[in-house]
């Protein structure tokens, strides 16, 4: 039994090097075959990039999140046209919506941000990782017409089943966090219900997004396995085959070969 970690913030875990890379092998040791560096900013990105390309099973995406808005970064796009031509780059983002924290900027400035990011996931042929809290009308309304051939994930998905519904038209993974395991989670439920398997990709979100049976604590890679447990209980389906399928979703969503 394996799992991919699709979006993991490791550079936020740990900042010393020796540190991170340890925190990627601990992860291995629970089965965590495979994760996505996520970073918010450039800067984080090339700090975290550096410190962790030795570490087998771990890839990358490289993109400005919507946290940045109000300050992406000199020669930002130049940058991830740069990066993105690095070793173990899979994908763009995460970018997207946020207008929970408008973050300096306003709802403008994000969208420009998010299509920007997404004409350079066209351009490049990557999938993009999407943010969305709060922004959900509008984010649909930009991806049904902008969406990258080669589309995106959902990462940590909060919307509800007509928002899923609606997603399911265009060619998007929906990626559950730690957020999928807690009771007063219906809807995100429902919709992990609903869901066809094959759509369905899983996501640590550490250091954030704690899974209830290790709420209060700092959230570790490892624990996504409460996550695709709590998946495998609403789907009335064994973990192991539940595993099997994520993981070969998540192979896709990332164009990655089933032996890597």
């Amino acid at each position: 039994m394996l799992f991919f970690d699709t979006h993991a913030h490791i550079g936020l875990l740990q900042d010393d090097k020796m540190e991170q890379l340890l925190a990627v092998q601990l992860a291995k040791v629970k089965k965590v075959k495979h994760i996505v560096s996520i970073c918010n900013s450039l800067s984080d990105f090339e700090k975290t990039y550096a410190n962790l390309e030795s570490a087998y099973g771990v890839y990358h995406a490289v993109g400005v999140s919507p946290t940045e808005v109000a300050n992406p970064g000199r020669d930002w796009e130049e940058r991830i046209l740069l990066h993105a031509k690095k070793e173990r780059i899979v994908a763009i983002g995460e970018t997207g919506l946020d207008y929970y924290h408008m973050f300096g900027g306003d709802k403008s400035a994000q969208v420009e941000l998010f299509l920007r990011h997404l004409d350079i996931a066209k351009q490049l042929d990557l999938p993009i990782i999407i943010h969305n809290r709060n922004a959900g009308e509008d984010l649909l309304n930009i991806l049904e017409k902008k969406l990258p051939p080669k589309g995106g994930i959902l990462h940590c998905f909060g919307e509800d089943w007509a928002f899923a519904k609606r997603a399911l038209s265009l060619n998007l993974s929906f990626s559950f966090a730690g957020n999928l395991t807690f009771k007063n989670s219906r809807a995100i439920q429902e919709v992990a219900h609903n869901l066809p398997l094959d759509r369905i990709v899983i996501e640590s979100e550490a250091p954030f997004m704690t899974p209830y049976p290790y709420k209060g604590e700092r959230n570790k890679i490892s624990y996504i396995i409460e996550t695709a447990k709590t998946l495998s209980e609403i789907r009335e389906t064994y973990l192991e085959e539940l595993s099997e399928s994520l993981y070969a979703n998540s192979l896709r969503a990332f164009s990655l070969p089933k032996d890597v």
